[in-house]
């Protein structure tokens, strides 16, 4: 007589109830692995979460690049701006800049100390990934007219201005007046650096008020943070071949968090790796206890097939049985590592969000493993002969 789904699963539940010391000790092994597995998965993605947090405080990753040269000078030009340009395929945009190190902004009798103002190319905003906030940024009759505006960032205008609007207002370097057009939010140029005031003129009008031609540096932004390296690479061969015999020195402003990237990753992989051998010790356990409960519910076995049961029915009450115990232990532990996570992110001031699919994954695999434990011990009891397995009563 075959058994409906319904009486299938409360027939699992009373065998699980009839012997609460079994399945409380296959729920317990359940729960360690998958809380180990949850808890790895949950430190990957709060580390992540961290990184995205310091790139989002500072200026987009990007390549500089110096040139020196005997013979061509010390300046990179802006011609040498196009020709990468034209040759770089791999990059999401490419600015020029040139300072004027003046040191100082004047406002009124507001005066910020310790500012490098600094001429920029049209693109220098794709390059930095700064927004702007108020006005606007250069457009190019500002660059085709050398007119005397600038672009400030949320810190000068702060410290200069306070609470007042800061567009339109003159400001002074050094006695040469400028006319606030915009301002742009504050990002640091690398992690561990501290906000500071920036100030930003069209590149042209600095190589007017410096008489010079010469730019300081050739800012290069990848597509992926991933890329940078290579970029790197390719950036200063392409300009080595344009100036043979000079000296080309190229930085980044992502090295200390590739370098965490990459220790993240070795440490999530070994980590992942201890949270599965403890999913598996798991299993084992499960597969233990499912053969010694096939031994010792053999009659019980014997009885069911010789009533009508098939053999179909006895492996899918094991396997059932197996993911009972795997959802319980695997949700409970799923909670425990939320619970946790939630309080320690609080803590620590930490970037935490519950992710369903992290949970769905560890949850997967316990279950996977569950089923995979019970498997062979369940098809072993579903062709149990009944009459063999009532006498070994």
């Amino acid at each position: 007589m075959s058994l409906a789904p319904l009486d299938l699963l409360r027939l699992c539940y009373l065998s699980l109830r009839g012997n609460l010391l079994r399945s409380g000790l296959t729920t317990l092994g359940v729960f360690m692995g998958v809380a180990a597995v949850n808890a790895t998965l949950q430190v990957r993605t709060i580390s992540y979460a961290v990184i995205e947090r310091q790139l989002a405080q500072q200026i987009a990753p990007q390549v500089g690049i110096y040139l020196y040269s005997e013979f061509y000078g010390s300046s990179l030009k802006l011609e040498d701006l196009q020709y990468l340009k034209q040759r770089l395929k791999g990059a999401r945009a490419l600015s020029a800049v040139a300072s004027i190190n003046y040191g100082s902004v004047v406002y009124q009798d507001r005066e910020v100390k310790g500012i490098s103002a600094e001429g920029v190319s049209q693109d220098f905003l794709l390059t930095s990934g700064q927004k702007i906030l108020k006005g606007k940024f250069f457009s190019q009759t500002d660059y085709d007219y050398y007119r005397s505006v600038a672009v400030i960032n949320e810190f000068t205008a702060k410290e200069l201005f306070q609470a007042q609007n800061p567009i339109g207002q003159r400001v002074f370097i050094a006695g040469q007046p400028f006319t606030v057009i915009g301002v742009v939010d504050t990002k640091v140029w690398r992690k561990g650096a501290k906000p500071e005031g920036g100030f930003w003129l069209p590149i042209t009008l600095r190589n007017a008020l410096t008489n010079s031609t010469g730019i300081d540096t050739i800012q290069v932004r990848p597509w992926k943070l991933e890329d940078i390296e290579s970029l790197q690479e390719t950036v200063e061969k392409q300009l080595l071949q344009r100036y043979p015999g000079s000296q080309a020195y190229t930085f980044n402003n992502v090295r200390e968090i590739l370098a965490q990237r990459k220790t993240l990753e070795l440490t999530s992989r070994a980590l992942l790796v201890v949270g599965m051998i403890a999913l598996l010790i798991g299993g084992v356990g499960i597969a233990n206890i499912a053969v010694a409960a096939v031994i010792e519910r053999t009659p019980e076995i014997g009885l069911r097939r010789a009533i009508g049961a098939t053999q179909r029915e006895i492996m899918l009450q094991f396997i059932l049985e197996a993911v009972m115990l795997s959802l319980i232990g695997g949700v409970a532990a799923i909670v425990t590592i939320h619970g946790l996570t939630v309080f320690v992110a609080k803590q620590f001031d930490l970037p935490y969000q519950f992710d369903a699919e992290t949970a769905a994954l560890a949850l997967g695999s316990a279950l996977a493993v569950g089923i995979g434990a019970v498997f062979v011990p369940a098809v072993q009891a579903s062709r149990l002969d009944p009459v063999q397995a009532l006498r070994s009563d």
